[in-house]
């Protein structure tokens, strides 16, 4: 939703196109309603391997539409759960719709470069969640490393409640929780010789083979 004066607006999470939510996200919602909206971005990157060429995964990440396996215990008790998506994803000012269950989220293409990268912001954000975190955009970038190509899912957001060094951590592990659910969704789409998934990679000792790298940023203007 766009004002008068062109600035992108967040539907507020108690406007009148708030969907139902859960008990615990009501909650939620109640208690970001307690602190005033943040100015500082965050940010939080995903980063998995495919046995699969840029082409190849770049085609499933366009083709994919719904998200076939169930999310995680926490992901489904504290956020909003992604269902599916609608829209082209290969054309600049496109809007995409991002179903939610309780809530949807629509997506504005700002950036594509076959096979390798698509940015996006966040135009609409009906989650029930908004006076916890505030969605402004992310990217898909997708690069060969070798035999294999890496996907990396970033997703840039305001988060409200305070302090900051307690929330912050819950955040990102949402996040990345998020992510990986959503590169699930992806992988599900490629041929099916490629769904062995993420690569092997060298990682400290006492983590899965198949754990995906996270990392995090964040603007040094946090409060």
């Amino acid at each position: 939703m766009t004002s008068e004066n062109g600035n992108i607006s967040v539907p507020s999470a108690n406007s009148a196109v708030a969907r139902p939510k859960p008990i615990i996200q009501g909650w939620l919602s109640l208690v970001g309603r307690l602190f005033s909206r943040n100015a500082a971005t965050e940010a939080v990157a995903t980063s998995v391997h495919f046995h699969a060429s840029p082409e190849t995964v770049w085609q499933g990440m366009l083709s994919y539409e719904e998200v076939p396996v169930s999310p995680p215990f926490l992901l489904r008790v504290l956020l909003p759960n992604p269902v599916r998506t609608e829209g082209d994803k290969t054309c600049v000012g496109a809007d995409v719709q991002c179903r939610y269950k309780g809530g949807d989220m629509v997506k504005r293409i700002t950036v594509v470069e076959r096979p390798h990268l698509m940015q996006f912001e966040v135009t609409q954000q009906r989650l029930g969640i908004e006076g916890c975190i505030t969605t402004l955009g992310g990217s898909y970038q997708i690069r060969s490393c070798g035999d294999q190509t890496e996907v990396v899912l970033t997703t840039n957001y305001r988060g409200h409640l305070r302090p900051r060094y307690f929330w912050r951590p819950l955040e990102r592990f949402l996040a990345h929780q998020l992510h990986r659910h959503i590169l699930d969704g992806m992988r599900a789409s490629l041929p099916r010789s490629t769904r062995s998934a993420i690569a092997e990679r060298s990682m400290p000792k006492g983590i899965a083979p198949r754990e995906a790298t996270c990392t995090t940023s964040q603007s040094r203007f946090h409060r």
